[in-house]
């Protein structure tokens, strides 16, 4: 190469080709090495070149480089090997050479080190001492290369035994910083990635001296199925790497949102009753899962070897077939499975002995070859249904099933787990694969009867230990989500499947349909909990219905707590967990008194003021001046709030100035966050003001009272939350709030400020705006819902509309789910009169007229 840009032209020209041979499906085997040789022929040319062959100066590839695999944009990692320390001409010869590989394009690491300085700084540093395990020499003295190569297998340099502790542990910590099924993965770090590969690969080059996978056959710790297993895996990975670097112009390895769809399509998936990405991630998450059980098998069989531990376990036997290991179970006999009911049998131990954790790596081995052998699904034969229920049943049995689903045996169970298995669905809110969403979902209910837990989950861990049959909720939680994926509704093709396996396992009528009726209305109380009006009695009353007695809603209470924690790390928050307690608890009160004693709404209306009334007496306030104000209110207004709400207005507004407004932010949380009052005398656009306010200040939106007095004033209560779900606390946040809606509400009628742009996250999601009008029996209001790209403004956007469409907003409650806002509304005209055909036409065409405009896809 005579010129940096001639090489940088080459290397562009030689990645598009690298493109046309992926997408024409050539064995990727072939595209990495090629794309090595590639770039090994412009280094030693370069090297000639810039006669750095004159000097005793060996070019060693190191890392992956070193491997002889390159990807499209993947860092080119090389050691400067000197014999001694450079002389002047030699190293401004070596800066030109790395200056020219800059400039042509190359992502280079290097370091320049003499021998004694590259065997000391790889003794003390792990990570250096991996990457020269796999040193490659590109041009240069061999005999120099040759002495480095020696000394880094000498025992002392790194002893087996202490270098297989340091890359146990460098996983370790690996693995506590991701999690193997991230929505947005590192397939290069995440557990299950091709690190995890990669460091079976080094254990065995240090320990044995192999340069490669495939002589772990001979040394005994790896069967040739395994060993095809495992490069079948790499493969793949090695796929979505090459395609994610090509998607991506750079050396990414993280699975983007935004690049994900592009990477299916070279990958060559195509949307079908699945999406092309979600094939996609499903193929990653189950690779991820095998790699990660050989990854554990194999570091297990390598501790033994290097570390001589297998003496010092302590040995407990549990039956004249197992033994427990230390914290594994070890089959003394690995032909036991050879019965398809050892195979289940050995999870019931799991469930009796709460100091095993893990399987032995002979008997994981042996498992894996009997559980892939099964010419049926284990649940066909009755001795294992037998094992399978004795396991449910046991209190330590959620802790047995997820041992189950670690290592593939729910799968050989049950045929629709396997179904869900690596399934994702392609949002921001399902965090989870379905099968991990309901392993978590499982843990949780585990959660609920730990003492540390009552805190967080006050009534479930009540309510957990009054059900009749816990395992009836955790066959409920097994089938909540088995449907999904195949089209339909989930909940009730869950149903149907849950009914039939409870028959097959001889549940009594009763229990089938409880679990059944769980499946299907397993999303019910989280949808009238945050998506509808809980205050209004007819709401709840509605709900009781469906419910039908008090042993469905603790059951189901308890499914959906430990369903909403399971969804995302950062769903579940106080605020949620209240309005589900509150509905739980007035639910209850509904049924414990029949429907025969309907709620006498005046009677409510008077002990709310009567309690109200006998505080602000208390604190000084006159009889007359409280029935004055009053008297300006709407009954529901008293409906709506509790005592300690209305005594908390009153005072405010008798000792406010009327002609400002009054915005007020309680010292106090309200269901789990902070209440915001607003009073002023109403105008138009108040309440898209107001939000344009908030979401201008970061600030979540997820529930609203919008009232107006007789004499036309606003008496709006919103719950705020931080972005976290966190209260708002802060001294500091609370005045800036009302500093910004005080100055906002006091001008003319603003226009919508210029919002937050689309982030990068969700600029890949397609949400369709609908609009959708509820039946109700409450006479002259409207009910609607609103599903929404969750873009910034969009509350202050909506409130722009109802202004323009002549809407009252009466009531709100606000859902965020991941990329999606799913909204509650009650309204009317502004003539206090329920929308008519035509004009909830209106409003529906200008809402979704108005969200597209900002930006929110519409159908």
């Amino acid at each position: 190469m005579s010129t940096a840009l001639a090489a940088k032209t080459a290397l562009c020209e030689q990645n598009q080709a690298l493109f046309d041979r992926f997408t024409s499906r050539e064995k990727i085997v072939e595209l990495v090495t090629s794309r090595c040789r590639f770039v090994d022929k412009q280094l030693i040319e370069q090297w000639q070149v810039e006669g750095l062959d004159a000097y005793p100066i060996a070019l060693i590839a190191v890392g992956g480089y070193g491997r002889g695999e390159l990807h499209p944009y993947s860092d080119i990692d090389l050691l400067f090997l000197v014999d001694d320390n450079l002389d002047p001409a030699a190293e401004s010869r070596l800066s030109a050479y790395i200056a020219f590989l800059w400039d042509a394009g190359l992502e280079i690491g290097h370091s320049v080190r003499t021998l004694k300085e590259t065997l000391q700084q790889g003794r003390q540093d792990i990570t250096i001492a991996t990457n020269l395990l796999e040193a490659r020499l590109l041009t240069g003295p061999e005999i120099l290369f040759d002495t480095l190569y020696d000394a880094i297998r000498e025992h002392q340099f790194w002893p087996s035994n202490e270098f297989f502790s340091a890359k146990r542990d460098e996983q370790r910590a690996r693995h506590a910083r991701a999690n193997a099924f991230d929505l947005e993965p590192n397939i290069k770090t995440c557990p299950g990635g091709l690190r995890d590969i990669q460091t079976i690969a080094w254990v065995a080059m240090r320990h044995f001296d192999a340069a490669k996978l495939e002589e772990l056959v001979g040394h005994g710790f790896l069967e040739q199925a395994e060993l095809e297993e495992l490069l079948e895996c790499q493969h793949f990975l090695w796929e979505l790497r090459f395609a994610l670097h090509l998607a991506s112009g750079r050396d990414e390895n993280r699975l983007l949102f935004d690049l994900q769809r592009q990477v299916a399509g070279l990958m060559g998936y195509e949307d079908a009753t699945q999406l092309a990405v979600e094939q996609m991630m499903k193929h990653y998450y189950r690779t991820v899962r095998r790699v990660m059980e050989l990854n554990e098998m194999l570091l297990q069989l390598f501790k033994r070897a290097t570390l001589g531990h297998t003496q010092a376990l302590e040995i407990q036997p549990i039956d004249e077939h197992y033994q427990r290991r230390g914290r594994f179970i070890e089959a003394l006999d690995l032909a036991l499975f050879d019965d398809p009911e050892e195979i289940v049998r050995l999870f019931l131990h799991v469930a009796r002995n709460s100091n095993i954790q893990g399987i032995y790596a002979p008997t994981l081995r042996a498992l894996r070859r009997a559980r892939r052998a099964q010419p049926q699904p284990l649940m066909a034969r009755e001795g294992c249904r037998r094992v399978f229920m004795e396991i449910l049943r046991h209190p330590r049995g959620i802790a047995a099933l997820s041992l189950m689903h670690k290592h593939g045996v729910m799968s050989a169970y049950l045929p629709a787990w396997r179904a869900i298995e690596g399934q994702m669905q392609f949002d921001l809110f399902h965090a989870y694969t379905v099968d991990e969403h309901t392993h978590r979902l499982l843990l949780n209910i585990d959660k609920f009867a730990q003492a540390e837990q009552k805190e967080e989950f006050p009534l479930g861990s009540v309510l957990i230990n009054q059900l009749p049959k816990k395992g009836l909720l955790v066959l409920a939680a097994i089938f909540h989500d088995i449907a999904k994926g195949r089209g339909g509704d989930h909940s009730k093709l869950g149903a149907v499947d849950a009914l039939e396996f409870c028959k097959l396992h001889g549940l009594n009528d009763h229990d089938g349909r409880l679990v059944s009726w769980l499946v299907e209305n397993h999303l019910l109380m989280s949808i009238v909990a945050q998506r509808r009006d809980i205050s209004d009695p007819e709401v709840v009353a509605d709900f009781a219905d469906k419910v039908r007695d008090a042993v469905h809603l603790s059951y189901l209470y308890c499914l959906t707590v430990a369903d909403i924690c399971a969804t995302n790390e950062k769903t579940w928050n106080n605020w949620k967990g209240s309005l589900l307690r509150d509905l739980y608890f007035a639910t209850q009160r509904v049924l414990a008194r029949g429907k025969e004693k309907p709620v006498d709404i005046r009677a409510r209306v008077r002990e709310h003021q009567a309690k109200a009334k006998k505080e602000l007496l208390r604190r000084g306030f006159k009889e007359k001046a409280l029935d004055l104000l009053w008297q300006r209110f709407k009954a529901d207004y008293f409906l709506r709030h509790q005592p300690n709400q209305i005594a908390w207005h009153a005072e405010a507004i008798l000792k406010h100035k009327q002609d400002e407004p009054l915005v007020m932010v309680s010292k106090h949380t309200t269901r789990g966050g902070t209440e915001l009052f607003v009073y002023c005398q109403d105008k138009p656009k108040l309440f898209a003001t107001v939000m344009a306010v908030l979401d201008n200040k970061n600030i979540n939106v997820h529930d609203a009272n919008i009232m107006t007095s007789k004499d036309n004033y606003a008496l709006d209560t919103f719950v705020i939350l931080e972005q976290d779900g966190k209260a708002v606390s802060q001294l500091s946040r609370i005045q800036s709030i009302r500093k910004a809606l005080g100055k906002a509400l006091s001008g003319e009628q603003p226009k919508l400020p210029r919002f937050r742009k689309l982030s990068r996250k969700m600029k890949p999601f397609k949400v369709p705006t609908q609009v959708s009008f509820l039946p109700t029996r409450r006479h002259g209001t409207s009910m609607m819902e609103l599903i929404a790209l969750d873009s910034p403004g969009l509350l202050a956007k909506i409130g722009e509309t109802f202004y323009r469409c002549d809407v009252t907003l009466l009531a709100a409650k606000i859902t965020t789910i991941g990329e999606r806002a799913e909204d509650f509304f009650i309204l009317q005209t502004n003539q206090g009169l329920a929308l008519d055909e035509a004009q909830q036409h209106r409003l529906k065409e200008s809402l979704i007229s108005a969200l597209s405009q900002f930006g929110t896809p519409t159908t």
